[in-house]
């Protein structure tokens, strides 16, 4: 019996947001540990060099975004999607080796930016040594996440993922409270759950690495230059969307320290946002890339249709949660009393985030399964500009015009990619895969 396409849509989802609500748990798991040596400049160092690799890898996120359009078009085509996996991780393993090379560069510039005490940040500099030496193995499981996306495997990221935490953990507490590791221990830690993970995703996806009837070479120059082209441009949007939130945070900054840990409490509001539409955008991803492939538009119709009612279903929901549970999860988030009163004050801002916001998540799940990735890159480069012309246009409103220039950002983000894709649905030689 076929699934229905609702049901599809689940069954992809379903694995991908248990995966992302997991996703906290290793922060805290660090955080518990190291919390409880002697002196606080162990957790200091830690979050500062956390924060790093968060920037870091981010950076690189195109790893995953292009390998699933890639491999869900190729699925959809039924053409052979071992050489797609293959790619993506030699791109992966060479970018990882290089990150090792650059790393003093890298490690100096992040420290010089993210600040901190001379001894906080001679700890994380230890810190910075180790766990880049698990590069490699982090950006290669972007590429497997990446690929079992993209082929409809969706339980292998959540099994990935459990893996890493639960190795990370218990690594965590050998090293640093048996071995008095201090941040080496979590550093190394980090780093080994890595490539734990990476083990484990290719002992669950080791049957798309059997050669198929018809293979084709991995060496193949116009398909290396389409996976160049797109990670290229996703690689250009993911700078954009980071250069704003690094803006919004410094100028946060500016505003004095109640406001800067006010606004650190209300972006969790937009990460709790995230994650629970990444499920749906991820489904998104893998059902638009196969009717991609199959060269199907009504397909193509129906996912975006379909994918686009969940997305908000979900934004519904992520609105009631906000307005209902708003003021007490700041409660749970801050017991200070200043910091709690100034993030109730901005609080109503957050409660436009899933009306904002929860476009621009599904429309990047059409757009990563179509290999859209210069419209990606021209659509935010253009919400960028909206970020910034706002900015200036409400300095005279403080935080609130902060609030005021993050919704217009992602409102403008959605926009622009909601135009792009209703004129390319009406062109249907540009919905073509790419080969």
């Amino acid at each position: 019996m076929s699934l229905s396409l609702n049901q599809r849509i689940w069954m992809l989802a379903w694995p991908l947001l248990l995966s992302n609500l997991t996703a906290p748990l290793l922060g805290l798991v660090d955080t518990a540990v190291v919390g409880h040596l002697a002196h606080p400049r162990y957790l200091a160092a830690v979050a500062l060099g956390g924060n790093f690799f968060m920037f870091l890898y981010f950076s690189f996120n195109f790893l995953r975004m292009g390998t699933t359009g890639f491999a869900s078009q190729a699925k959809g085509g039924e053409r052979d999607t071992r050489v797609v996996l293959l790619r993506g991780l030699l791109l992966s393993c060479g970018l990882g080796l290089a990150l090792i090379l650059l790393s003093p560069l890298l490690r100096e510039t992040g420290l010089w930016l993210l600040g901190g005490s001379d001894e906080v940040q001679g700890l994380a500099r230890d810190y910075i040594n180790i766990r880049i030496l698990g590069a490699p193995a982090a950006l290669a499981n972007f590429a497997l996440i990446g690929f079992a996306i993209g082929t409809h495997n969706t339980r292998v990221p959540l099994k990935m993922t459990l893996l890493m935490h639960s190795s990370n953990a218990l690594l965590d507490v050998l090293l640093v409270q048996v071995w008095d590791w201090d941040v080496r221990g979590v550093a190394t830690a980090s780093a080994c759950a890595e490539y734990i993970g990476l083990a484990g995703g290719l002992f669950w996806l080791r049957h798309a690495l059997r050669p198929p009837r018809h293979r084709e070479p991995v060496w193949q120059l116009p398909a290396i230059l389409a996976l160049m082209s797109v990670n290229r441009d996703i690689f250009i949007r993911s700078l954009a969307l980071l250069s704003c939130f690094f803006f919004f945070t410094a100028q946060g900054a500016r505003l004095g320290d109640a406001v800067l840990a006010a606004n650190a409490v209300l972006i969790t509001f937009l990460l709790i946002l995230s994650n629970l539409l990444d499920g749906f955008a991820n489904a998104a991803e893998a059902l638009v890339g196969e009717a991609r492939g199959k060269d199907d538009q009504h397909a193509l119709r129906l996912a975006i249709a379909a994918t686009g009612r969940w997305t908000l279903g979900c934004a519904v929901i992520g609105l009631a949660l906000f307005a209902l549970g708003g003021a007490p999860l700041i409660g749970l988030l801050t017991d200070l009393p200043g910091i709690r009163d100034t993030a109730i004050h901005y609080l109503p801002w957050i409660l436009l985030l899933p009306l904002t916001a929860s476009a621009g998540f599904w429309l990047d799940g059409i757009f990563v399964g179509a290999t859209w990735g210069a419209a990606m890159r021209n659509t935010m480069l253009a919400s960028v500009a909206v970020f910034f012309l706002l900015w200036a246009l409400t300095r005279g409103w403080d935080n609130h015009g902060l609030w005021l220039t993050m919704n217009g950002f992602m409102a403008a983000r959605g926009m622009c990619m909601g135009w792009v894709l209703m004129k390319r649905l009406r062109m249907p030689d540009a919905n073509r895969p790419s080969r």
